[in-house]
C-alpha cells in the first residue's frame, strides 16, 4: 500500500509510464525468473565491478510530465520568433495541417523502424519512392536517393562521390572546385569532408576559374568535380552550361546545389550538364526548426547509381508476382562494404522525406508551380520598389532572393528588428532578403519601408513571370497519378492513412531490434517539437533571439557530459554516423596538434563492429586494421596487443562498442583502453549500446576518450522510419578544443572570409550544415532526462538488462544464446543461434518473415553474426508483451521442428511461405498442406488483433536485376 507521502507525489510521474516492468509484483516475478532478488543484485552481477560508477549521477531530480512541460515552456518563451527573410538555404513555409497532424505528430509514422523488413514497410517505402520521383523529375536526373541528412552534407557526399568515380579509390592528389556563391555552411562542410581525404577545395568564381592540369598532368592535381549553387546564395541565377562543358572537357564531374521549389520554374540541372544535384527539401512543408531535421537530397545519372551514397528505394515483386517496394542495391551500404562503402550514412531523413513528398502530393505540380510563381512575383515587386529607391539589386535573374546594395545596412537591420523581422547580414552596405511561401504583399510593403518611402509597385506592372531563355523550365514534371489526385484534404487524409496502415510500428507491438533500442517515444516528449518557439526559428537568427535554445543546449550538454563522464559535448552531428565522423575528426585534429597527424593514421576496429565504424574511419583518411574476437565474442586481447604494438608509431585510434556488439559486458574493457593509450592511440566508443550503461557506468569512467550518443536510441528521439537521428559526441578534456564550433559566438553565415579560405567554424570543422544540427528535436531528449532524473535513468538501464535476460532465460531451451558475460548474463540484448537449422531446411530469414504473421517485426537479423537474431527488448516493454513475443518464437520453434522432422513439407510450409497476406489467405483456392488458420492466425493474439502485411515475401534479387526507383515502376508486374 502506498504511504501517505507517496500519495502526495505528482500523479503524472513519468518513470512508471516509461518502464514496462514498473509494477513491483511483475518486477519481482521477472527477477525470480532470472535468479536475482533485486535490480541492484542483477546489475551488480552483470556489470564488471571495475567499471561500475562509484556515485549517483548529478542530475536534476525527476519531475512529472506537466511540470517538465511547464519548465520547457519557460525556456521556449525565451526564444523570439521573428519573421525570417534570411534565406541562405532555410525558409519559412506552411506545413499543411493534414500532414502535421497525421504524419509529424502521428506515432504510426514516427515510431516505425528503418524499412529493412519491407513486407511491413510498404507505406513508408511508397512515400519515399514519391520523394525520389519528386527529386529525380525536378532535377531531370535519372535516379535520386531516399534522402540525405541536409544540404551541406549532401554536397560533401557528392564531392566524395566525384572523388571515387574519377580516381577509383586511389589516393592521388585531387582538387574540387566550389563556387564562392554557394551557401557558406555548405562550403565549410565540404571543406571538412575533403581535408582527411587529401582533396584540395578551391573556392572561387566559376566565371573566371581555369581548369589547368585537370587530366593529372604537370604539377597541378586533377579537378575531380565542381559545385555551384542554383540560384546562388545571393539570389542570382546563372547559366552554367558553358562552365560545365569546360569542366567535362577537363575530366571533372559537375554538381549543382539546387532549390527544388525554384526548379518548378527554372531549367533543370540535368538539362544543362549536371552529373549530380544536391539540396534540401526543407521548404516543402518542413519547419526550419533552427536548422533541422530536414531532408537533404542527392540525384545523379544512371551510370553512377552504384556510387550513390545513402539509401535507395526500388520496385520489385513479391512471392505472388505483385509489385512490392524494398531498399535496393544493399551491397552499396556501409554495413556490408565497411571501409569500402560509398558512405558511412546509416540514417536517412525518412520522416522529413515523407513530409516533403506528401507536400508535393498535396499541392501537385500545378500547386507547386503556383507557389513558386507567387514567390517570384513578390520578389519582382520588391526588386522594382528597391530600384526606385536607388538601391542596387541583382543584375542577373532571381527567384526569391535579392542582394540589396548601396544601402546603410545597419539602419535597415535596425528598422527590420523593430518590426520583428530578420534580414541577412552581408556587409555595411549590403543586405540580403529572401522571400518564401508565406510572404504577403503587406510584408513586401513593410520591407520596402525600411529603405525609404515609395509606392509599392502594382503586380500588374511586373509582366510575365516566365524566365527568358536559357533559364526557363522546358521539361514536364510530376505527371504520375500520385501527384495529381490527392488535392482535397479528405483524399489526402485517406491516402496518408492507407500508407500508414501498411506499416508496423511501435503502435502495434514491440520492435526488438538489437542495437537499435526501439523504446517508448513518449507523447509528452514529442509535444514541444511543433511549438513555434522551437519550430519556426532560422538557424542563423541573431543570438539574442534564441536564448531559450541556448539554455536548452546548455542543459542537455551538461546532462549528457555527466551521463557519459566526459568534459564537453557537441550537439552538432545530426546522425550517429555523423557523430562517429566528428569524434574521429577530433582525434585526428588532436594528433595533428601534437605534430603527429601525418603518421597516426591506423584505426583498429574489432571484426564485430558496426559497419559504420570502418566506413567512418576511411572517411577520415585512416587505415582500418581489424582486430579479432575470441570464442566468447570479446575482443581478443592478444591480437589487440600485437596489432597495437605493430602499429605503435602510427596508431590513431581504436573503435569499440560497449557493451560489445555481441551484447555482453566485456570484463577486459579497461585493459583494452590501457593497451591503446600505452601505444599513443585514442579510444573511440560507439554509443549504440549506451542503454546498458546510463547510471551504471560511463564511457569516460571506463577510459574512452570520445563517444557518440544515439539520441534516437537511448534518449528517446523516435526513429521516424529510418530518420531523423541525432548523434552528439562527448569528449575528454584534451579533445574538447577539437569539437565543431556550434555558432554561439557569432553568425556563421556572414560572407566575409569564405572565399579566402577562412573557416567559419573552428575546431575540426563543421560536420552538419546547421550549427546545432537537428536542433528542433533536442527537446525530446531534454524532456526524457528531465522527467526521469538520475535514479529513473539508472533503473531504466537495469530494467533493460532485466528484460533482455528474461527473454534469454525463457528462450534458451529452444534457441541457444550465443554469447554471455559475467554470471552467464547478457547485457541489454542477446543473440539467439539459428545456424544449426539451415542444414535442416530452415533459414533465419524464414523465422524473420514468419514473425510478421504473429504481428512482430523481426529482431536484428544476421548481425553481428550471420544466421542469428539479435534481440533488444528495451526497458519500455511489459512482461506481458515480452511473454507474447517469446511465445511467438516458441510456436515458431515447433513449426521449425515440423519442417526438420519431415512432418511439414520442406518447401511448402508456413515458414517458407511467410508472410501470408490477406489476399493469399482469403483467395478462393488454397493448395497448401497446412491450414489457412495456421497461416494467418497462429496464436490467440493474432485472432484478437491481426496486423496484415501489405505484400508477400519480396524478391530482392529480382529488384536489383530490374532496378526501378521512381513511381513509373509501380504498375503490376505479373
Amino acid at each position: 500500500m502506498s504511504s501517505l507521502r507517496d500519495l502526495l507525489a505528482p500523479i503524472d510521474q513519468f518513470e512508471s509510464r516509461h518502464s514496462g516492468s514498473a509494477d513491483s509484483g511483475e518486477l519481482a516475478a521477472m527477477l525470480a525468473q532470472v535468479g536475482y532478488e533485486s535490480l541492484d543484485a542483477l546489475s551488480a552481477a552483470a556489470v564488471p565491478e571495475d567499471i561500475r560508477l562509484p556515485r549517483r549521477l548529478a542530475l536534476p531530480e525527476a519531475v512529472g510530465e506537466a511540470a517538465a512541460l511547464a519548465e520547457l515552456r519557460g525556456l521556449a518563451a525565451q526564444n523570439q520568433v521573428f519573421r525570417s527573410f534570411i534565406g541562405a538555404g532555410y525558409y519559412d513555409c506552411a506545413v499543411p495541417a493534414v500532414i502535421q497532424r497525421n504524419i509529424l505528430e502521428n506515432p504510426g509514422w514516427y515510431t516505425a523502424y528503418t524499412p529493412y523488413q519491407s513486407e511491413i514497410s510498404q507505406g513508408r517505402l511508397e512515400a519515399l519512392l514519391n520523394f525520389q520521383t519528386l527529386v529525380s523529375e525536378l532535377t531531370a536526373l535519372d535516379i535520386a536517393n531516399a534522402s540525405m541528412l541536409d544540404e551541406g552534407t549532401a554536397a560533401a557526399e557528392a564531392m566524395m562521390m566525384c572523388h571515387r568515380i574519377k580516381l577509383g579509390g586511389r589516393s592521388d592528389a585531387a582538387r574540387f572546385f566550389v563556387s564562392e556563391q554557394c551557401h557558406p555552411q555548405t562550403i565549410e562542410v565540404v571543406r571538412t569532408r575533403a581535408a582527411p581525404l587529401g582533396v584540395e577545395v578551391v573556392v572561387g568564381d566559376h566565371r573566371s576559374f581555369e581548369f589547368g592540369g585537370a587530366e593529372g598532368g604537370g604539377a597541378v592535381p586533377a579537378i575531380v568535380g565542381v559545385l555551384v549553387q542554383y540560384p546562388d546564395t545571393r539570389g542570382s541565377i546563372h547559366d552554367y552550361e558553358a562552365f560545365f562543358a569546360r569542366a567535362h572537357a577537363a575530366g571533372a564531374l559537375c554538381v549543382v546545389a539546387a532549390d527544388l521549389l525554384a526548379l518548378t520554374l527554372l531549367r533543370a540541372p540535368g538539362e544543362f550538364g549536371a552529373d549530380v544535384a544536391v539540396g534540401s527539401a526543407q521548404r516543402f512543408g518542413v519547419p526550419m526548426g533552427f536548422g533541422g531535421p530536414h531532408a537533404g537530397y542527392l540525384a545523379t545519372r544512371d551510370a553512377h547509381k552504384r556510387q550513390m551514397p545513402g539509401r535507395l528505394v526500388g520496385v520489385s515483386k513479391d512471392a505472388q508476382g505483385q509489385p512490392a517496394l524494398r531498399l535496393a542495391l544493399g551491397t552499396r551500404e556501409q554495413h556490408i562494404r565497411r571501409e569500402k562503402a560509398t558512405s558511412n550514412i546509416c540514417t536517412a531523413q525518412v520522416l522529413l522525406g515523407v513530409m516533403a513528398s506528401m507536400y508535393a502530393v498535396y499541392h501537385g505540380p500545378s500547386g507547386l508551380r503556383r507557389i513558386a510563381q507567387r514567390t517570384r512575383l513578390l520578389t519582382q515587386i520588391l526588386a522594382r520598389g528597391l530600384t526606385a529607391l536607388g538601391a542596387r539589386v541583382n543584375a542577373e535573374p532571381v527567384f526569391d532572393t535579392l542582394t540589396v546594395g548601396n544601402v546603410a545596412a545597419a539602419r535597415v537591420h535596425a528598422a527590420a528588428a523593430a518590426r520583428r523581422m530578420n534580414l541577412r547580414q552581408i556587409d555595411a552596405y549590403t543586405v540580403g532578403i529572401s522571400l518564401d511561401e508565406v510572404t504577403t504583399l503587406a510584408e513586401v510593403e513593410t520591407l520596402l519601408s525600411f529603405f525609404g518611402e515609395t509606392p509599392t509597385p502594382a503586380p500588374e506592372a511586373i509582366g510575365a513571370l516566365d524566365y527568358p531563355a536559357p533559364h526557363a523550365r522546358q521539361s514536364a514534371y510530376l505527371a504520375h497519378e500520385v501527384f495529381n489526385r490527392y488535392h482535397t484534404e479528405h483524399e489526402m487524409l485517406r491516402y496518408i492513412k492507407r500508407l500508414e496502415a501498411k506499416d508496423l510500428s511501435l503502435c502495434h507491438s514491440m520492435i526488438s531490434l538489437g542495437s537499435c533500442t526501439m523504446k517508448l517515444n513518449a507523447t509528452s516528449e514529442m509535444l514541444p517539437i511543433t511549438w513555434p518557439e522551437f519550430a519556426r526559428l532560422h538557424p542563423h537568427a541573431p543570438a539574442e533571439q534564441w536564448r531559450g535554445y541556448r539554455a536548452l543546449f546548455d542543459n542537455l550538454e551538461q546532462w549528457l557530459a555527466e551521463i557519459t563522464g566526459f568534459a564537453a559535448v557537441s550537439l552538432q552531428p545530426n546522425a550517429g554516423s555523423q557523430g562517429e565522423y566528428a569524434g574521429l575528426l577530433a582525434i585526428r585534429a588532436y594528433h595533428r596538434s601534437r605534430g603527429e597527424g601525418e603518421q597516426r593514421r591506423v584505426c583498429l576496429i574489432p571484426t564485430s563492429a558496426h559497419g559504420t565504424n570502418p566506413a567512418s574511419a576511411a572517411m577520415c583518411g585512416m587505415q582500418v586494421v581489424p582486430v579479432a574476437c575470441d570464442e566468447a565474442g570479446n575482443i581478443n586481447l592478444d591480437d589487440l596487443r600485437a596489432k597495437a604494438a605493430a602499429h605503435a608509431a602510427e596508431l590513431a585510434a581504436l573503435m569499440i562498442t560497449y557493451p560489445s556488439t555481441h551484447g555482453v559486458f566485456e570484463p577486459g574493457v579497461r585493459e583494452v583502453c590501457e593497451i591503446v593509450h600505452t601505444h599513443g592511440g585514442q579510444v573511440y566508443m560507439d554509443g549504440a549500446n549506451m542503454n546498458a550503461q546510463v547510471g551504471l557506468s560511463s564511457p569516460g569512467f571506463i577510459g574512452a576518450d570520445v563517444c557518440h550518443l544515439n539520441l534516437h536510441k537511448t534518449f528517446c528521439v523516435p526513429h521516424g522510419g529510418g530518420g531523423p537521428g541525432v548523434g552528439p559526441i562527448g569528449v575528454a578534456a584534451h579533445l574538447a578544443p577539437f569539437l565543431p564550433k556550434d555558432g554561439r559566438k557569432g553568425n556563421p553565415t556572414t560572407m566575409a572570409g569564405v572565399a579566402e579560405g577562412e573557416a567559419v567554424n573552428s575546431g575540426s570543422g563543421a560536420v552538419s550544415a546547421a550549427p546545432f544540427g537537428s536542433a528542433s528535436i533536442l527537446p525530446i531528449s531534454w524532456m526524457y532526462i528531465r522527467m526521469m532524473g538520475a535514479d529513473g535513468l539508472r533503473r531504466a538501464t537495469q530494467r533493460a538488462i532485466l528484460n533482455a535476460n528474461y527473454i534469454a532465460k525463457r528462450l534458451e531451451g529452444y534457441f541457444p544464446v550465443l554469447y554471455r558475460g559475467n554470471g552467464g548474463l547478457v547485457a541489454h540484448e542477446c543473440i539467439l543461434e539459428f545456424r544449426d537449422w539451415k542444414p535442416r531446411g530452415v533459414e533465419v530469414e524464414d523465422v524473420a518473415k514468419r514473425l510478421i504473421d504473429y504481428g512482430y517485426h523481426a529482431p536484428t537479423m544476421s548481425f553481428p553474426v550471420p544466421g542469428t537474431l539479435m534481440i533488444e527488448p528495451t526497458e519500455s516493454e511489459t512482461r506481458a508483451e515480452l511473454d507474447r513475443f517469446c511465445d511467438a518464437l516458441i510456436f515458431i520453434h515447433a513449426e521449425m521442428s515440423a519442417v526438420a522432422s519431415g512432418e511439414a513439407d520442406a518447401r511448402d510450409n508456413v515458414l517458407k511461405n511467410a508472410p501470408h497476406t490477406a489476399a493469399v489467405v482469403s483467395a478462393s483456392e488454397w493448395s497448401h498442406a497446412y491450414s489457412r488458420e495456421s497461416a494467418a492466425y497462429p496464436d490467440a493474439h493474432t485472432r484478437a488483433t491481426k496486423f496484415w502485411p501489405a505484400v508477400g515475401r519480396v524478391d530482392n534479387v529480382y529488384g536489383d536485376r530490374n532496378l526501378v526507383c521512381a513511381c513509373g515502376g509501380m504498375q503490376p508486374l505479373s
